[in-house]
């Protein structure tokens, strides 16, 4: 009896050191970035690794407070069992671990095309009692496993049929006593029984990952608050050389185009000395908002300096900027808020005319003199 009572004390004391190993390298994990695209993704990795805590699948759904919502962010899995079979068979073949897992390039690139990570993305979930499982968890507050058929035929609703989910569990993202987010998790693939220790050890994660979550939020609000014009709350001058440096660097690694446009407001001067600078001031801010209103989200925008912009277009050739930036154009010439103002711009784009910051910067700024020298409220490449 003594021996069979020490043989459990060592299992058990086996099963708990291995969990403190498995969260200390996780939280080690999550302290190499505060990117909050990067955090997730080293959650849901975590959680789906298997030297993490091995799941098939994992979805990640943030609060929009606003909105009052749970937005999809991101999904980790197999789209089906024949990929989850290549993937685990590569894994257990060259002894991958959670550290590599997380750097791998191939691994971010497999999430783009992500069939999973797709749908995910593209949900948003209002957070009331009709609304499922999911926008249970966050007003309850705790977590919910589906693992009988009761509960199964009960969890049933559209989210569930389309993901295909059959046993699974859902448990809060806390950060200051407050649900942030949901993360759900299931075994479509292998089937695995979803246990109460399983429940427990996903819980005690989720607690974890909240806070790396809430962190990483603090973290972004205080770059943008440190990095923006007051006035216009676009990108200052500094962070813009510091994101079109980090534009080409993705662009040479992808091989990709993008294009820049410099744009500059015409006559400026004579209207600041004719109305003052507060009307000035009011004029910056309402083209500031036509920029934003025009421009796609990945587009990265900033106050140049003075009474100019640049607009960064990622993954855009020249004839399609063109595009845009002639709708630019002519949103700010026919604003009647705008009081007969004009922009004019100028147009460069990657690798074609330069490969470095300054000499796109000087190709653009060359064009905008161009457009300016010819008559203004116009655009040259």
């Amino acid at each position: 009896m003594a021996n069979i009572e020490d043989k459990n004390y060592q299992e058990e004391l086996c099963k708990v050191r291995d969990e403190l190993e498995m969260f200390y390298d996780i939280g080690n994990a999550m302290r190499t970035t505060l990117n909050l695209e990067e955090i997730l993704y080293v959650i849901l990795t975590a959680a789906t690794s298997h030297t993490g805590l091995s799941f098939n699948r994992s979805m990640l759904f943030l609060v929009n407070e606003k909105e009052n919502r749970l937005e999809g962010k991101m999904g980790i899995g197999p789209d089906s069992a024949e990929d989850a079979s290549k993937i685990w068979a590569h894994i257990e073949k060259n002894k991958i671990g959670l550290e590599e897992l997380i750097g791998a390039e191939t691994q971010f690139d497999h999430l783009k095309k992500s069939k999973l990570n797709q749908v995910i993305k593209s949900m948003k979930i209002p957070i009331r009692e009709d609304s499922g499982l999911i926008a249970l968890t966050v007003m309850e507050g705790m977590p919910f496993i589906i693992n009988t058929a009761e509960a199964k035929q009960k969890a049933r609703n559209e989210f569930s049929m389309i993901m295909d989910l059959d046993e699974f569990v859902t448990v809060p993202l806390k950060a200051k006593n407050k649900v942030i987010g949901v993360l759900l998790a299931d075994n479509r693939f292998n089937k695995k029984p979803i246990t109460t220790d399983a429940v427990r050890v996903l819980t005690m994660f989720a607690n974890q990952a909240g806070l790396a979550i809430e962190n990483s939020r603090l973290y972004e609000q205080t770059v943008v608050l440190s990095n923006s014009d007051s006035l216009t709350s676009l990108w200052n001058h500094g962070y813009f050389q510091y994101l079109l440096g980090e534009e080409i660097k993705r662009s040479s690694f992808a091989k990709s185009r993008f294009t820049l446009l410099m744009i500059d407001i015409d006559n400026f001067k004579a209207f600041n000395d004719t109305y003052g600078h507060q009307a000035g001031d009011s004029i910056l801010r309402e083209i500031s908002g036509k920029f934003r209103d025009i421009s796609r989200k990945i587009d990265i925008i900033a106050r140049y300096g003075g009474e100019e912009f640049g607009i960064i277009l990622p993954m855009t050739k020249k004839e399609e900027a063109l595009v845009l930036a002639e709708r630019i154009r002519k949103a700010v010439e026919i604003s009647p808020g705008l009081k007969n103002i004009t922009i004019s711009m100028g147009v460069a784009s990657f690798p074609e005319d330069g490969d470095t910051k300054e000499a796109l910067i000087a190709k653009a700024d060359k064009a905008l003199y161009e457009a300016k020298r010819s008559g203004k409220n116009r655009i040259c490449v």
